[in-house]
Parts: C-alpha cells; sequence; structure tokens
C-alpha cells in the first residue's frame, strides 16, 4: 500500500475566488470534500490583509482545519525581489521576508514553504537556521521550463548534498513532464485565430521530441502563419519534458509535489501529462509526502466557457485516488 498522500493548493480555486464566487473557507470545504486530507495555502493571494496576519485569523484557520478533517501541508511564499521600481531588494531584505514567510507558515501549521526558482541561493542559505527555528522545511519548486539537469538547479542540489542540510529540499510540479501539448491549449490559440493544421503541427513537433526553437523558427518563417500560429508556437516552447525516472535518484532531496494539470476528462485522464508513470515511479521510489492538487487549465477556457475548479479537482483527486491505489 503506497504512503503517498493526497492534497489540494488553494490556488487550484484562483478563478472562484477572485470572482467572489467561493470564499477562503468554501476552498478549504471543496478541498476536503474531493477527499483531499492536505492543504496547500497562498496567503498573498488570498488574504487581503498581508503580510499581516491576525491572531483572530491564525485561531480561524485552525479552526476550519479541525471542521473540515484536513491538516496544513504547505506555504506558498513569493519573494518580492522586484518590491521597487528603481532597484532590486538586498540579500538581507530578501532574507527578513524569508523570515516573515517561515514565521506565517509556522503559525499556520505548515511544514514546508514553498520558494520559487528566483529565490537567490545565497537567501536561502542564511534562512537554514531560522527554518530549523520555525521547523519548515524551504523547498524549491521545480517548475518548467527549468527542470532536473539545468544549471540552476544543480548549483542548489549541489548545495543540498553537500552541506547535508534536512531544512532545504526540491519540490518537482508535475509540469515538467509535459508530454504532449493537450487539446486545451491547442483549441484555446484556434479561437485565437490559429490555423488547424500548423496548431497540429507545433504540437505534433513537441510530442516527438522536436527541438522547440526550431519548430518555432520554422513556423515564423511560414508565409501563411497566423500572428496565433506564432503565439502558439512560442507558448510551446515553455513547455518541457522530463523522463520521470529522474525522480528516482533525487528521491531522498524531495519534500513536497505539486500535481499540475489543466485538463481531466470525463474518463480521468490528464490530456497533457503522463499521470500514471509518474505515480507509479513516485510509488516504486518509496516516495511518503504529499501530492497536492493544482489546476491551472482556468486561464485557456474562460474566453468561452465558464470555469468550474471544483468538477476538476474533484477528477484530479479521484484520478490521483485511482493511480495510488
Amino acid at each position: 500500500m503506497s504512503k503517498i498522500k493526497r492534497g489540494v493548493s488553494l490556488y487550484s480555486y484562483q478563478d472562484e475566488f477572485y470572482t467572489g464566487k467561493m470564499t477562503l473557507e468554501d476552498c478549504i470545504r471543496e478541498a476536503a470534500k474531493s477527499g483531499a486530507k492536505g492543504i496547500e495555502f497562498l496567503p498573498e493571494q488570498m488574504l487581503p490583509t498581508f503580510p499581516n496576519i491576525s491572531d483572530d485569523f491564525v485561531k480561524q484557520w485552525h479552526e476550519w482545519m479541525e471542521k473540515y478533517q484536513v491538516e496544513p501541508v504547505a506555504y506558498d511564499a513569493f519573494l518580492d525581489n522586484k518590491l521597487f521600481a528603481n532597484r532590486m531588494l538586498t540579500t538581507s531584505e530578501n532574507v527578513d521576508m524569508m523570515k516573515r514567510d517561515l514565521k506565517i507558515a509556522n503559525r499556520l501549521g505548515c511544514k514546508i514553504l514553498r520558494t520559487l526558482v528566483s529565490t537567490p541561493l545565497e537567501v536561502v542559505k542564511q534562512s537554514l537556521p531560522y527554518a530549523e527555528e520555525m521547523n519548515v522545511k524551504i523547498a524549491l519548486e521545480v517548475h518548467a521550463p527549468f527542470t532536473f539537469g539545468t544549471p540552476w538547479f544543480e548549483e542548489r542540489l549541489d548545495f543540498i548534498k553537500e552541506s547535508g542540510t534536512k531544512w532545504f529540499a526540491i519540490m518537482p510540479d508535475f509540469g515538467i513532464f509535459t508530454k504532449r501539448i493537450g487539446s486545451i491549449f491547442q483549441d484555446s490559440y484556434i479561437r485565437k485565430g490559429g490555423t488547424p493544421e500548423i496548431i497540429k503541427l507545433v504540437s505534433d513537433n513537441y510530442e516527438n521530441g522536436l527541438n522547440r526553437d526550431e519548430t518555432f523558427e520554422k513556423v515564423a518563417k511560414m508565409a501563411d502563419a497566423t500572428e496565433a500560429d506564432k503565439a502558439f508556437a512560442e507558448f510551446c516552447r515553455h513547455f518541457v519534458y522530463t523522463d520521470p525516472k529522474i525522480l528516482v535518484e533525487n528521491m531522498p532531496y524531495i519534500a513536497h509535489i505539486h500535481g499540475k494539470f489543466y485538463d481531466i476528462t470525463n474518463e480521468l485522464q490528464e490530456t497533457s501529462i503522463p499521470y500514471h508513470d509518474v505515480i507509479t515511479t513516485l510509488k516504486d521510489a518509496g516516495y511518503e509526502g504529499y501530492i497536492c492538487s493544482e489546476y491551472e487549465g482556468n486561464r485557456h477556457i474562460q474566453d468561452y466557457m465558464e470555469v468550474d475548479s471544483i468538477e476538476q479537482v474533484r477528477r484530479h483527486q479521484a484520478l490521483l485516488e485511482n493511480v495510488i491505489g
């Protein structure tokens, strides 16, 4: 029996939250109704008072966790390195911001703090003693177009290995396993004026492993290519497919996972990412942490239909349950 646990990033409900159809409590309730047991939270997105988090809110947060029988898992942090228009933040200012977020994560009961690829390694290094004090592990999101093997990632992984730290880890995002350009993307660009045959060519080239830059250059030179065709070819340059087997050798350093998904069909299949292959690899490698649903298909259908994040998350959780076993 696999020990992989299922959670939901409340980012998945961003469309309904932004439009006021769902409150924060609604998001937590729907995540619990989907069968998830873990909650990933983005205070900067969902709390108007951020970074000022009152004791009353913290009390309410923990009451919601108990009410819906879920647990806080991860806190998504955004290091605002470009907070000022005329300069970048200094290292010490960045560290202070990281400490602030670690403290909030601790108050909310989250054991993982997600940080982004833009976070300087030196900031992480200087924040580790405080991460240990707060009992919150900093996890670097491995997000497309970056992936395993790229210089920025290897530099950070080398630090984790050489330092032996237990407070800095990696957090793969399933977007790095995008095997094909799903119909949700193709249809979106066709609605914007794309040529079906050119859209299919770009998609086929991606799925067949052809160089994405060369495909873009080819489309850019086509006399009959529309601006939407060129935009689609550019869009596809930012996807990446990584062999899931890379997870096996990096398993000791993986603390959390984003279950990125764009579109789950009625048959509970993700149209871009080979979920069965990725999760089977995780199971075989002995992963025991959370996979949190992270829905990002909304922005590709908003132009012609109402977004139903609740249903998409429900399907994703059912898919996870089926594959995890």
